[in-house]
Order: C-alpha cells, then structure tokens, then sequence
C-alpha cells in the first residue's frame, strides 16, 4: 500500500487516479462516490475509532469510492493510505483530553469541504461538527452521523447526575437528528438513547474485527510467562485509560481477586491522563501489573490478547467495544461493564458485572471455572458473526450507497 502525496487541501478539486491506482478516481463520469469522513478526538494513539476508519475506509476504496478521511493534527498532512486520502488539519488540544486535537476553525474546514465537493458526508463527532450537518443539507450533500459513545453515559461518567444527564442527551441527541439525514448506531444499546426521544432517522451498522490478524494460534507462552510475574492467571486490560474508560476498575478487580486468592496478574494496553495515577496505585498495593503504554503494533497487541486468560472491558459508555472483539477473535473471553452496549456484543462468550471491583472478580472467576478450550472457543465463535466486510455494507447501506457483489473484499 504506497503512500503518496498530492497538492495542498486548499487547492484541491476532484482530480485523475493516481499513477498506482492507489486510491484516485476519475472526474465528474466515475461511478465511485467521494465520501468525506470527518473525526475529532483521534490521536496516533486512538483505539477503537481510528481502527473504524481505516478498516471502513479500505472497505469504500475497494467498493471503487474514494474516500477522503479530515482529522486534527499537530501539523497539516495530506496524504494517500490504504484507506484512501487522509488530510490532517492544525488544530489545538483540548485541555484536560489527554492529548485529543479538536477541529475547531469552521472557515477552513467549512473551505475544505466546498472544495472537495463530496458526494457523501460522514461524520464521527456527535457534539463539536455537529454544525456540518446543516452545512451538508444547504449544500445538498447527504450526511450520516455515526455515534460512537452515548451522551448520556459520557455525561454521567463524568459526574453529571443520572437526571440531568438524561435530560442533556435527549436534547443533544435530538439536535443530532434533525442536523444530519440519518444516525448511525452500532448496536441497539446505541440505539435506545435516540430512540427514546422519537427520533426515526436512526440505522444500525455493527463495527467488525480482523478474523486473520486477531486469532487463538498467536498466544505465546513466552509472553504469558513474562506478564505473570509468576502468578497463574494473566488479565489484560486494553483501553485509554481516561475517565470515561473507567480503567480503574481493572485494578479493583485484580485486587479483589488476589483476595479471593487467585494468583493473578494484570498488563495493561493503554496510555492516557490516568496512567500515573494507576501505575502509582499498583506500586503502593503491590499489585502484579504490566503497564505497556500504547501498543501501536498490531501484531503484538493481537498477541497480547491471545496470551491473556481474561480480558476487562470496564467502560460504562462503551457502544461497541472494539478492543473486546478483537480479544474474542483471539479466544479470550470478556468481563464487560453491564452499564454498557458489551454485552450485546460479547454473548455467551463473557459476562457482565456491576461496576465494582468485587462484581468484575466474580465474574472472572465465574469464567476461569469453565473450561479454558470450551470458552476460549465460544470467544472464537462469538467473534465469527462480526465481519468487516458485513459492517462496511450497512455503513454504505446508510449512505444509500447500492454495492455490486463481492466488491468490498480488501485484498493485500
């Protein structure tokens, strides 16, 4: 997948394919659509989301699209990937984000987009471009917005009491639908906040996982022996570890389990605000964790997933659960807040727990008491209904976008 660079944003128009026929498509005759995708809160060390985006934008470029991906940055960037084009945009931190930029100068995006002209508009941000919407209807380009987090869940994790946070979301949420054509929902959990209010523009396109690059064959006894620390049981925790993460509980529940006395050791894949504070924590009550930072390799990362007994998806507001599905698409089964759309996703292959150290250690040891090969390959199977090809489809779906047979298979 060559990376190539074109001209500046700002003198951009629908150009000719590039020489490699790596992405480009051909003027005002192509069959293909320029979907423009915007997204806020999207680091180099991002999750689930930037994981989406590459992975949907693959899935457009191969359906014969052209996709065009606007994110923040520290510096500009216009670029060719193999999820088509990428430009980033300057724009600030958000204080007290954890290092997220924002795309906070309307005039140049709102440029950018006249510009670019796009057939489609799709936008990953509920709350800070929610005014692209009705740039979008004045200039007649249908826009989807996918919801990626609930309102109302980021709003209580952040302190907000439960009425006023409901009442917050409905508001925000109904904003959101008359601003955009449709909402795009990963799963019915996501669904109920928007649907609640009357809001009828709402479809549901669950998110997917890489069966060939996530699977069981990676687990390392290697690995395992270097994380246990010489204990009997490895729990992995990979998310951002920011407040509405809740990443805290995975050290609630690893004590609480050592209590219980399972010998049991955590590593954690993941940077954020909260990773002093943890690593600090797990000093003082001795307690056997691995703190990895951001692990921006694949490989390791589906390896890591592999290796581990467990894995701990602790955030209440969560709508799908990106980090969840891959570790079932390597055999390891999930304990997921209740509070949270993980359940839907992870079935029979884990349990939910109340969000208290005491719940998630029951629920881990409800697990460990199955069967390592019977639940390690529901993991597997569970992680078997969610293909990136079948998620792909139902975005292009909402976008109104017809799909000729096959024509989403990503070859390498």
């Amino acid at each position: 997948m060559g990376s190539g660079r074109r001209p500046a944003a700002g003198s951009l128009r629908r150009g000719p394919a590039r020489p490699d026929g790596g992405g480009g498509v051909t003027g005002p005759g192509r069959d293909g659509l320029r979907i423009v995708r915007l997204a806020n809160f999207v680091t180099p060390a991002s999750g689930g989301l930037r994981t989406a985006l590459d992975e949907l934008g693959r899935r457009y470029l191969a359906a014969g699209h052209e996709p065009v991906l606007i994110v923040p940055g520290a510096a500009p960037g216009d670029v060719h990937t193999g999820q088509g084009r990428v430009i980033t945009l300057p724009a600030p931190v958000l204080p007290g984000s954890g290092g997220y930029r924002v795309l906070v100068n309307r005039a140049r995006l709102r440029g950018l987009l006249e510009e670019l002209r796009p057939d489609r508009l799709e936008v990953s941000d509920r709350t800070t471009l929610r005014w692209t919407g009705e740039w979008a209807r004045r200039a007649r380009v249908p826009a989807v917005m996918v919801s990626h987090e609930t309102a109302d869940g980021v709003l209580r994790t952040w302190g907000v009491p439960p009425a006023a946070a409901g009442r917050a979301a409905d508001r925000l949420n109904t904003l959101s639908a008359h601003a955009y054509a449709r909402i795009v929902c990963t799963t019915e959990w996501a669904e109920r906040e928007f649907v609640r209010t009357g809001v009828r523009n709402v479809v549901r396109a669950p998110l997917g996982v890489d069966l060939e690059r996530f699977r069981p064959e990676l687990r390392s006894t290697a690995l395992r022996t270097r994380h246990l620390r010489g204990q009997d049981v490895l729990l992995l925790l990979g998310s951002r570890l920011s407040v509405e993460k809740r990443p805290g509980r995975a050290l609630d529940a690893l004590a609480a389990l050592r209590h219980t006395g399972v010998r049991a050791a955590l590593v954690v894949a993941g940077d954020g605000p909260l990773r002093a504070e943890m690593e600090r924590r797990a000093r003082a009550e001795r307690l056997p964790a691995d703190f990895l930072g951001h692990v921006r390799d694949r490989v390791r990362l589906a390896r890591l997933q592999a290796s581990a007994d467990l894995c701990l998806a602790p955030g209440p507001a969560e709508t799908f659960g990106l980090s969840a599905l891959e570790a079932l698409a390597c055999g390891t089964p999930v304990v997921a807040s209740a509070a949270s759309a993980l359940p839907e996703v992870i079935g029979p292959a884990g349990l939910a727990a109340a969000d208290t150290g005491r719940a998630f250690a029951a629920a881990l040891r409800e697990l460990l008491g199955r069967p390592e090969e019977e639940r390690r390959a529901t993991a597997r199977a569970r992680a078997g209904h969610f293909g990136w090809d079948r998620s792909a489809a139902a975005f292009l779906a909402a976008h109104d976008i017809p799909q000729r047979h096959g024509a989403l298979e990503v070859r390498p």
